[in-house]
């Protein structure tokens, strides 16, 4: 990519701050025009790996300054990015791939930064999240996002458990080591009638993405090898609703309205069939509405 198509005013605030740029999933191409401004004019970069990172930075001609920042030492990396601000240097901070500090390392750098006083930037671009909720077809109104489940099957277990009662999609990263033994939990903990989307591979090579039930996510894993590799986005979609009023209410309410006074109606139904009165009028007015 040339320097003609980057912004050509300059990317960086007049005071120093931090800049969480996004990068791609995989798919190189999907880097912003101002991550890579931005990354060509700081002064350092903070890489969660520097030699993953530098795959990316020699695809677009960027030769930057930069330290490793990972999840083990991001206190003492903390503490010499905060000396560079209080220099008056510019620094940016990427992870691996995607979005840092959404289940990756970054949050307690941010905190720190902010702490000092100094502006934190963010540089939006790729979420392996919010890819997958995009291409998922789940229609839920709301997504609660996870990340990864516990390691261990029993507090996994219990952690789906307590997501049960969530009105909401819910989205987990998995690895492939472990996608196998997640969904069996899922299966086993949630109801069988929920959408799962297992999502692999976002914007690479051998990207699948695959809705279906939940009772048959075992089956589909087990039909290829294949579906077992590669970075794991599952959503899962909010658990059916359940109708208010039985079936046999609903049919009887029916017949009813149709040839008397809605209130008339709900009151011989609930008399019947001993459903709630406010609950067969509620459902009349909904029938109506329809």
């Amino acid at each position: 990519m040339s320097m003609s198509s980057l912004p050509e005013e300059n990317p960086l605030h007049a005071s120093p701050a931090l800049y969480v740029v996004a990068t791609p999933l995989g798919n190189r191409h999907d880097i912003g025009l101002r991550a890579l401004a931005v990354l060509r004019a700081v002064d350092l970069v903070a890489c969660e790996d520097t030699r993953h990172s530098q795959r990316l930075f020699d695809s677009f001609g960027l030769s930057p300054r930069c330290f490793a920042l990972h999840e083990h030492n991001e206190q003492e990396g903390a503490s010499r990015i905060i000396e560079r601000l209080q220099q008056g240097q510019h620094v940016a901070f990427i992870s691996d791939a995607g979005t840092p500090a959404v289940s990756d390392p970054g949050a307690r750098l941010v905190a720190r930064v902010q702490e000092a006083g100094f502006a934190v930037i963010p540089v939006p671009g790729a979420c392996a999240a919010i890819a997958a909720l995009s291409a998922s077809g789940l229609a839920a109104a709301h997504f609660h996002f996870y990340g990864f489940l516990p390691p261990k099957a029993a507090a996994r277990r219990s952690a789906i458990e307590s997501l049960r009662g969530l009105d909401a999609a819910l989205v987990f990263y998995e690895a492939p080591h472990r996608v196998r033994e997640c969904v069996e939990d899922l299966v086993a903990v949630l109801e069988p009638e929920r959408e799962i989307v297992i999502c692999r591979e976002l914007t690479k090579l051998f990207e699948q993405i695959a809705r279906m039930p939940l009772s048959a996510a075992l089956d589909w894993l087990s039909a290829d090898a294949n579906r077992l590799r590669g970075e794991f986005v599952l959503l899962v979609g909010p658990a059916p609703r359940e109708e208010a009023l039985p079936a046999e209410a609903r049919r009887v309410m029916s017949l009813l309205h149709a040839e008397l006074p809605i209130k008339t109606a709900a009151k011989l139904a609930a008399a019947i069939t001993g459903a709630s009165k406010n609950e067969l009028y509620a459902f009349a007015l909904a029938s109506k509405a329809d």
